[in-house]
C-alpha cells in the first residue's frame, strides 16, 4: 500500500509526478500509444466532472429538503408548545375540583357503601325470585344447560338462607322443577337412537343434578350400547358397498360413537374423584368399561370379519385389504388413546382370518383345477381309445383262438400316440405348477410393505404365513399324492395309461417340482424350512411324491397284466383240452399277448430310458440262437435233469417227476410276481411278464390235457419262448415259468408225449 501511494507515475496517488510520467510516456510509448493515452485521460477528465456535478446536484437537493423540514418542524414545535400549556391549566383545575368534591362526599361515603350493598343483595333476592319461572322457561325451550346453569348459580344461596321463609317456597318450587328436569333427561337418556355426544351431554347435566354416578355410569353404558347395536344392525344392510365403503362407514359411525363414549365415560367417572361413591368405584366402574368395549367391539369386527368372508375370494383382494388396512389403523388408534383399556381384540385378527380364508378358497381352487386336469387327460385317453379301428379285428382273432366273449376294446395299451403321452404329461405338470405359482404369488399382497399392519412381526401372522405354506403348497401336494393314490386303487376303474401318465407327472414332482415350489414359497415368504421344527420339510414330500409314483406305476403293471391274463385264462378255461386236434399252429390268444406287449413296450420306450435295468444293470443280450431253441425236450437240454424226464413220462414214473420238479423248485430262486418294479422300461414289461406266465401256470395246473392237448401248450409255451425274452433283462426268468407251465401240463396230462423240437420250431417260426 505504501508503495502505491509513493509511486510517482501513479496519477491517483499523492505522490504523481506529471513531468516524469510525460517523459516515460515520450521514452517507452509510440506517437499512437501516447494519442490513446491522451484520449483516456480526457474521457476519465470528463467522467469524473459528470460525476462531481451529479453528486453536487444530489445534495443540494437533499440541503434544500433538509431545510424544508426544519422550518416545518419549528412550526409544530410551536404549536405543541401552545397545546401543552393548555393542558397544564387543566390539569390544575381538574385537581381542584377533585379534591373539593372529595371533601363534599367525605361524609355520606359510608352510607353510600351500604347502599350499594344493599342493592346488590336486592338484585339477588329479585334473581332469586323470579328463578322457578325462568327454569320453567327455559326447561319448556329445552334448553336444560342453560337451566342447570342458573340453578347451580343460585345454589349455594338457597343452601344458606333457604330455611327462611321468604326462601323457603323458592326452594321447594326449585327442587321441585329440577325434579322434573332429571325425571325428563333420565327420559332422553333411556331412549333408543340418541348419539353418544348426547348421551354424554345428558349424563354431565344428570351428574350436576346430584345423580348417584355408579347408576348413572350403568345407565350410560346400556344405553350406548343399544346405540351401538342399532349401528351394527345398519352395517348390516350395506350389502351394495364395496369393502373400502363399509369399512369407512364402521368407521365414522360405530368407532368414532365408541370412542366418543369411551372419552366421556373416563371424564365423567374415572378421571374424577367422587366423593359420594365408594372407595372401589373406580376400579369396578374401569372392569364395567372394560367389558363395554370388549363386546361391542367383538360384535363389530364379528361382523366385519363375516363381511370379509362373503368378499374374500370373490371380490378384489386389493379393495378387501386397504378396507381392512384402514379398520387395523384405527383400531391401534384406540388401543394407544385409550391405553387403560383392556381391548381383547385387535385387527390383525381379521386380517389373518382374511388370509386363511383366502387360503382356503385357493386350495379349492387348486383342487378344482387339478380334478380339471385330471378330466381332461382321461378324456384325451379315452379320446384316442375311441378312434383306434384296431379293436374290432383284433376282438374276433381272440375269440376265434378260444378267448370267449373279451375283446380288445377293454385293453389298456391302445393310447395315443407317445408324444401325446409326453404332452399329456408335461401339460398336467406344468399347468398345476403354474397354477401353484400363481397362487402363491397373489398371497404375497398381504405382505406389501404399505399396509399398517405387519404379520411378520405379529406371532399370529408367523403363524399365519406359516400356515399359507402349510395349509396351501403342502396340503395341495398332499392331496395331489391323495387323489392319484385313489386312481392306483384296486377298485378304480381308471385306464392303465393315465395311471403311467400320472407315474411320471410324480416323478417329475419328485425330481424338480416340490423343489422348485418349496424353495419359491420359502424364499417369497422368507421361511427357514430347514431349521423348522413345525414345517414340513422338502425331502418328506419329495418321498411321498415318489412313493405315489411307485404305487401307480405298480398299479399299472397290476392292470396291463391282468388284463393280459384274463385273456390267457378265458383262452384256458373255454377250450377243451382233451379233445384237442394235432397242433398246426399257435393259438391266436398267444399272438395277441405278445402283440399287447409290443405295445406296450412301444409306449414305454419313449417314456422310460431302456437301457436301465431293473436291478441297475444293462440288459442282457440274448445269443442269436436263443429265440429259436427249443427248451422243452431231451435234444434242446441235455444237461437238463428235470427236462430229460418229459420225454419217456409215464404215469409210473409220476411220482418221481414230481419229485424232481419239487426239488428243481427248491433250489431255484424264488420269482416274485408282484414284486415293485423300477422306473424303467425293462422292469415295467418284466413286472406284466411275471404276472402273465404266473396265471398262465395256476390255469394249467387246474386243466386236464390229452397229449395233443400238451402239444398245444408245448408249441404256445416255445412261441412265447421266442418272442418274450428280448423284453425282459434275464431271459432265464422266462424260461423258468416256461418250465414250469410245461411241467405242469405234464403233471396234468393223461398221456404225456411230448412234440418233437424241429417240429415245435418249425410250426412256430410259421406263425
Amino acid at each position: 500500500m505504501g508503495d502505491k501511494s509513493g509511486n510517482p507515475y501513479d496519477m491517483d496517488g499523492s505522490s504523481f509526478d506529471a513531468d516524469r510520467y510525460l517523459q516515460k510516456l515520450l521514452k517507452e510509448c509510440s506517437l499512437k500509444q501516447i494519442m490513446d493515452t491522451e484520449a483516456g485521460i480526457v474521457r476519465q477528465t470528463q467522467t469524473l466532472h459528470s460525476d462531481m456535478q451529479t453528486l453536487v446536484y444530489e445534495n443540494y437537493n437533499k440541503f434544500i429538503s433538509a431545510t424544508d423540514t426544519i422550518r416545518k418542524m419549528k412550526t409544530d414545535f410551536k404549536s405543541m408548545e401552545t397545546e401543552m400549556n393548555l393542558l397544564m391549566a387543566n390539569m390544575t383545575s381538574i385537581t381542584e375540583f377533585s379534591e373539593r368534591i372529595t371533601d363534599t362526599l367525605q361524609e355520606t361515603r359510608s352510607q353510600l357503601t351500604r347502599l350499594s350493598g344493599k342493592h346488590q343483595l336486592l338484585k339477588k333476592l329479585q334473581f332469586l325470585s323470579s328463578l322457578p319461572a325462568k327454569l320453567k322457561t327455559l326447561i319448556e325451550e329445552e334448553n336444560y344447560q342453560q337451566a342447570v346453569q342458573e340453578y347451580s348459580h343460585a345454589q349455594k344461596v338457597l343452601q344458606q338462607y333457604g330455611q327462611q321463609p321468604s326462601f323457603q317456597g323458592i326452594q321447594e318450587d326449585c327442587i321441585k322443577i329440577l325434579d322434573e328436569l332429571k325425571d325428563r333427561l333420565k327420559g332422553e337418556f333411556r331412549q333408543t337412537g340418541k348419539s353418544a355426544q348426547s348421551l354424554t351431554e345428558i349424563g354431565e347435566l344428570l351428574l350436576q343434578l346430584g345423580e348417584r354416578p355408579s347408576t348413572l355410569a350403568k345407565e350410560m353404558l346400556e344405553c350406548a350400547s343399544k346405540r351401538l347395536h342399532e349401528q351394527i344392525v345398519v352395517l348390516q344392510d350395506q350389502t351394495d358397498r364395496d369393502m373400502i365403503e363399509f369399512i369407512d362407514l364402521g368407521i365414522e359411525g360405530f368407532l368414532k360413537d365408541l370412542t366418543l363414549v369411551i372419552s366421556s365415560y373416563n371424564d365423567m367417572f374415572l378421571t374424577k374423584h367422587l366423593e359420594q361413591e365408594a372407595d372401589d368405584f373406580e376400579q369396578a366402574a374401569r372392569v364395567d368399561l372394560n367389558a363395554f368395549v370388549n363386546r361391542n367391539v367383538d360384535e363389530y369386527l364379528a361382523l366385519v370379519q363375516d363381511r370379509a368372508e362373503l368378499e374374500i375370494g370373490h371380490g378384489d383382494s386389493q379393495i378387501i385389504l386397504r378396507g381392512l388396512d384402514r379398520l387395523h389403523r384405527r383400531m391401534t388408534a384406540m388401543r394407544t388413546l385409550c391405553r387403560s383399556l383392556d381391548m381383547s381384540k385387535s385387527g390383525i385378527d381379521i386380517i389373518v382370518n382374511a388370509a386363511q380364508q383366502l387360503c382356503q378358497t385357493h386350495m379349492r381352487s387348486l383342487k378344482d383345477h387339478f380334478a380339471d386336469s385330471l378330466s381332461s387327460v382321461r378324456l384325451a385317453l379315452v379320446s384316442a381309445n375311441t378312434n383306434t379301428p384296431s379293436g374290432s379285428s383284433t376282438s374276433s382273432s381272440i375269440q376265434a383262438g378260444g378267448v370267449g366273449g373279451q375283446g380288445s376294446g377293454a385293453s389298456g395299451t391302445t393310447t395315443p400316440g407317445s408324444a401325446g403321452l409326453r404332452e399329456l404329461i408335461s401339460n398336467l405338470y406344468i399347468s398345476t405348477i403354474e397354477k401353484v405359482k400363481g397362487l402363491m404369488q397373489d398371497l404375497l399382497i398381504f405382505l406389501q410393505p404399505e399396509w399398517s399392519f405387519n404379520l411378520k412381526g405379529d406371532p399370529k401372522g408367523v403363524q399365519c404365513i406359516e400356515g399359507i405354506r402349510e395349509n396351501l403348497l403342502v396340503a395341495f401336494l398332499r392331496h395331489f399324492c391323495t387323489t392319484v393314490n385313489g386312481y392306483g386303487n384296486v377298485n378304480s376303474t381308471a385306464p392303465p395309461t393315465l395311471l403311467l401318465v400320472l407315474s411320471k407327472v410324480c416323478l417329475e414332482m419328485d425330481r424338480a417340482g416340490v423343489h422348485s415350489l418349496t424353495s419359491l414359497v420359502d424364499e417369497l415368504y422368507n421361511l427357514d424350512a430347514e431349521r423348522s421344527v413345525s414345517l414340513v420339510h422338502e425331502s418328506e414330500l419329495c418321498t411321498e411324491m415318489r412313493d405315489s409314483a411307485q404305487l401307480l406305476l405298480d398299479s399299472y403293471v397290476r392292470l396291463q397284466g391282468l388284463h393280459l391274463s384274463q385273456m390267457l385264462r378265458k383262452s384256458v378255461e373255454t377250450r377243451d383240452w382233451l379233445n384237442c386236434l394235432e397242433p398246426r399252429s399257435v393259438r391266436a390268444v398267444m399272438k395277441r399277448v405278445v402283440e399287447e406287449i409290443s405295445a406296450i413296450e412301444l409306449v414305454l420306450g419313449e417314456l422310460y430310458d431302456s437301457s436301465v435295468a431293473p436291478h441297475g444293470g444293462s440288459r442282457t443280450t440274448a445269443s442269436s440262437d436263443s429265440s429259436r431253441k427249443t427248451h422243452f425236450s431231451i435234444a434242446a437240454s441235455k444237461q437238463s435233469q428235470f427236462r430229460s424226464t418229459w420225454s419217456t413220462y409215464t404215469p409210473q414214473t409220476q411220482l418221481d417227476s414230481s419229485f424232481v420238479s419239487n426239488m428243481h423248485r427248491l433250489f431255484s430262486e424264488k420269482i416274485e410276481i408282484f414284486a415293485p418294479v423300477q422306473f424303467s422300461k425293462v422292469s415295467i414289461i418284466t413286472g406284466i411278464i411275471k404276472i402273465c406266465l404266473k396265471t398262465l401256470l395256476e390255469c394249467v395246473r387246474l386243466r386236464t390235457f390229452s397229449r395233443y392237448g400238451l402239444q398245444q401248450i408245448q408249441v404256445d409255451a416255445h412261441y412265447l419262448q421266442m418272442n418274450l425274452w428280448r423284453f425282459v433283462s434275464d431271459e432265464n426268468l422266462i424260461h423258468v415259468l416256461l418250465d414250469e407251465i410245461l411241467g405242469s401240463a405234464v403233471v396234468r396230462c393223461l398221456e404225456p408225449i411230448l412234440m418233437e423240437p424241429n417240429a415245435v420250431e418249425i410250426i412256430c417260426e410259421r406263425n
